[in-house]
């Protein structure tokens, strides 16, 4: 699962987003997009891009993922007819490919194809990208990709239109998992130098890579051969899309509140409005309306650990639940509008299985007399933390924690770490912290992202981002349970009922449902973000004259 602070925008409306852009668009036109990035690779092993990213313009997948800014994201089928036929209890996975489906040089795109594209995910050399099938595969914890290892017999070809996934345990979300980077095709031909294979891959979606100067800039045109009548994921309307890469966070902004030039067909989908821009945006109403901004996005929480003596006793964990000063995290963070609003589950909107209830029901800016009622009634005193926090990004809020807990009488010290060194501390074997700040964003809209990664006890240490330490054996088999069911609506079910059920063990205080703020030009359409995922649908965009 991917550790990153996000956010979202919708079409205005009273819920406190802004700057949803979903004004007709035309076809054609070239889209620009502005991006801090030197580097951008197409290599399906190597990403770990959401669904709705760069990538998928140029690569397609068995399923898709279908965005509204009112609806919770759809799963679609892509290159499958449908978004998978289940049978031996969970484990076995079947699917067809539509008809007619080509690369951009017009050879038709086969079933094999996909098995090797997933295989060489495997490789060593091409690591980093999403792996979940890595451990659900029967087999893929031996199997060293195609180079070294041969073929992986748990993924069968019987026909070029059939491919089935044999999976060493039930697994309800695979049509998800399909989604996903690795899951796109990559005929064995075309793989002839692996290391440079994502500067220009086979395309199967509407656009191919025409050029690629590292640093500098990417250029995707038209594929010829993509056929939208089998696509109901992408729109395919600009007859370009430029990435400017390498630029300065500041300069990307400032380009896009002047809107002059091409800049009016140009976005950013991962640079967000700091806060320091946000008088000037908020000051200007043209240049307000032209900011994308979310109801919800990733958690951002306290991690207590729990294996500290300190707070090993859940009633202390339950007292420091009332003493968090939320509504100081939120203004540390931009405030209501572009911070986050605040939270008090572990699923976050846009997620199957979210249901809005607050178990402690604090106000929002901590209730510190209750607390030290409950610090008193468990016989502590004295309590001193240590709060690990991100010297670069994180002070504020840790700050804003460190004052609401001096309120119950709770002493916080802080300790400023660089995000390498915090990450080695709190995922390490040795966490020599007792509170530390983090966000959590699953890659794919199932709770299983919220739940297992972060609560998981085989997520403790080792790398792992069970950062609470949290243990519960009756967790850990709910957990599997829910894993196992291939219904959703009935795994929502029990994930919902899972997120109630550690929240009484309190390792964790729910702090905001993260915003980002980012910035289009005039002429971007298209452009919103729905509760998850809290980024822009590239897929989707187009421009208007």
């Amino acid at each position: 699962m991917l550790a990153l602070a996000a956010a979202a925008c919708n079409a205005n409306d009273k819920s406190g987003t802004t700057g949803g852009s979903t004004a007709a668009a035309e076809q054609g036109g070239t889209w620009h997009i502005l991006s801090t990035s030197k580097e951008i690779s197409y290599d399906p092993a190597k990403s770990q891009n959401l669904g709705i990213s760069g990538i998928h313009l140029v690569l397609r997948g068995l399923t898709s993922w279908k965005t509204d800014p009112n609806k919770p994201t759809e799963l679609v089928p892509d290159l499958a007819t449908d978004t998978g036929q289940v049978s031996d209890g969970g484990k076995t996975w079947t699917y067809k490919l539509k008809a007619g489906l080509k690369y951009a040089d017009g050879s038709p795109i086969v079933a094999a194809d996909i098995k090797y594209g997933v295989e060489r995910s495997f490789a060593p050399e091409l690591s980093g990208g999403l792996g979940y099938h890595k451990s659900l595969l029967t087999g893929g914890d031996k199997y060293t990709g195609p180079y070294k290892g041969g073929e992986l017999a748990s993924i069968e070809t019987p026909d070029e239109t059939t491919i089935v996934f044999k999976l060493n345990k039930p697994y309800g979300d695979w049509p998800w998992i399909v989604s996903m980077p690795a899951f796109s095709p990559v005929p064995k031909k075309a793989d002839t130098d692996p290391a440079h294979y994502g500067e220009k891959p086979m395309a199967s979606g509407p656009y191919q890579v025409q050029s690629y100067t590292p640093g500098s800039k990417l250029v995707l045109t038209r594929n010829p051969n993509w056929d939208k009548s089998t696509d109901p994921a992408r729109t395919g309307l600009p007859d370009s899309i430029v990435t400017d890469m390498g630029l300065q966070p500041d300069v990307v902004n400032q380009r896009l509140i002047a809107d002059a030039g091409d800049d009016k067909f140009a976005a950013t989908t991962g640079t967000s409005v700091p806060a320091a821009l946000i008088p000037t945006i908020t000051g200007n109403p043209a240049v307000k309306a032209r900011v994308a901004t979310s109801p919800s996005g990733a958690l951002q929480y306290l991690a207590m650990n729990t294996k500290r003596p300190a707070l090993a006793n859940p009633a202390v964990r339950k007292a420091i639940e009332y003493a968090v000063d939320k509504q100081a995290v939120q203004v540390a963070e931009g405030g209501p509008e572009y911070g986050g609003e605040i939270a008090s589950t572990l699923i976050t909107p846009g997620i199957d299985g979210y249901n809005k209830y607050d178990l402690y029901e604090a106000p929002p800016a901590g209730d510190p007399a209750k607390a030290k009622q409950m610090l008193a009634a468990a016989g502590v005193s004295n309590l001193n933390l240590v709060l690990a926090a991100d010297n670069t990004t994180g002070l504020g809020v840790a700050q804003a924690i460190q004052q609401g807990l001096k309120r119950a009488g709770i002493t916080v010290t802080i300790k400023p770490l660089d995000s390498e060194p915090l990450t080695d501390l709190i995922t390490g074997n040795k966490p020599d912290f007792d509170l530390t700040v983090s966000s959590w964003l699953p890659d794919f809209p199932s709770a299983i992202g919220n739940i297992q990664p972060l609560f998981g006890t085989s997520e403790i240490g080792n790398g792992g981002y069970n950062i609470s330490r949290y243990s519960n054996p009756a967790v850990d088999t709910a957990i599997a349970a829910a894993t196992a069911e291939p219904d959703r609506t009935k795994a929502a079910g029990l994930w919902a009922a899972l997120d109630k059920q550690i929240m009484a063990d309190a390792p964790i205080v729910p702090l905001i449902y993260a915003r980002n703020a980012f910035l289009h030009g005039s002429k971007v359409q298209n452009f919103y973000l729905s509760s998850y995922p809290p980024y822009a649908n590239t897929l989707i965009v187009g421009l208007s004259k």
